[in-house]
């Protein structure tokens, strides 16, 4: 399965700390508000940490959140685990984009995303180089960097692949027994993805995130090395894209929410056949959102050449 990211690695060591230290077996958690707090994260971070520790039995499950067993040395990550130069890395460049730190065309430095990530500037350089190889950054001559646009080929090749590397997660979930850890984890974000369902429009703006955990999930599935590659990639551009294109943002992530409670419903009943079709639908769905985005702005840039 596909690594956990730095801030959930980080967050279950604090609420281990938390529990070891102010716990006893059979006491619930805090709440989640006081959780985030914490972990100094975010409730995605908390609730991702939470699957984790339901998983191994520390808690009872997503819903009852009292302890099982006080954490043992084996629980934690180690410490070394929590500072890889390439995923601190990662994290911070998609964050920007998510928040918009970053818009298409955005020039940036080797220091500035060092000292953003905490890694040396020789590390950011070699992480840049070789995530240059996607076509969606390109170093300039006076050696900042620069978010690039993609065209539509680059769009349709890699929703191709995209396919079929999730569309085979969802046939690895049907061989799965039962009580498989994956779908206490199916579960939560089903109950996520329903919790965010009946909010207010605006707090749908939390979607790229859970969408991205869910995608991710699916893809840690097939445990191969270059699928989950990939899903940085793809999680940047159908991301990313959208800064091109603001109009009906939420309108969009309020039916891509209910794309992914089609596929999830299916998924914890076991029904493989029913969630394949929904899957095929939401790949469909989202690759032709982004592609006729890309159109508009390629039509624009011809009328203004």
């Amino acid at each position: 399965m596909a690594k956990l990211p730095i801030t959930t690695r980080r967050s279950i060591n604090l609420l281990l700390d938390h529990a070891a230290q102010h716990l006893n077996v059979g006491d619930p958690l805090p709440t989640e508000m006081r959780m985030t707090e914490i972990v100094e994260s975010s409730r995605t971070a908390v609730r991702s940490a939470l699957a984790h520790l339901a998983e191994h039995g520390l808690i009872a499950g997503m819903q009852q959140r009292f302890l099982l067993r006080k954490p043992r040395p084996d629980d934690y990550f180690d410490v070394a685990e929590l500072h890889s130069a390439t995923e601190q890395l990662q994290q911070v460049l998609m964050e920007r984009i998510y928040q918009r730190d970053l818009p298409p065309g955005a020039e940036f430095t080797e220091v500035e995303l060092s000292r953003a990530a905490g890694v040396s500037t020789i590390a950011v350089r070699e992480f840049l180089i070789g995530f240059a190889r996607n076509g969606l950054i390109e170093k300039n001559p006076r050696g900042s960097w620069r978010l690039c646009a993609f065209d539509t080929q680059y769009a349709e090749e890699l929703g191709e692949v995209r396919e079929m590397f999730e569309l085979k997660a969802i046939e690895r979930i049907a061989t799965l027994p039962p009580d498989a850890p994956a779908f206490e984890r199916l579960r939560d974000l089903l109950a996520r993805h329903e919790a965010l369902g009946k909010e207010p429009a605006e707090r749908h703006a939390e979607f790229p995130a859970l969408d991205r955990e869910f995608h991710t999930f699916l893809i840690g599935l097939l445990e191969n090395r270059f699928a989950n590659s990939l899903n940085d990639v793809v999680s940047m551009v159908y991301h990313y894209h959208y800064q091109w294109d603001k109009r009906d943002e939420i309108p969009r992530n309020q039916y891509a929410v209910q794309e992914h409670l089609a596929i999830l419903r299916p998924l914890v009943k076991g029904d493989a056949t029913a969630a394949m079709a929904a899957m095929r639908t939401h790949l469909g769905s989202s690759r032709s959102t982004m592609l006729n985005a890309l159109r508009r702005r390629e039509s624009m840039l011809k009328r203004s050449a």
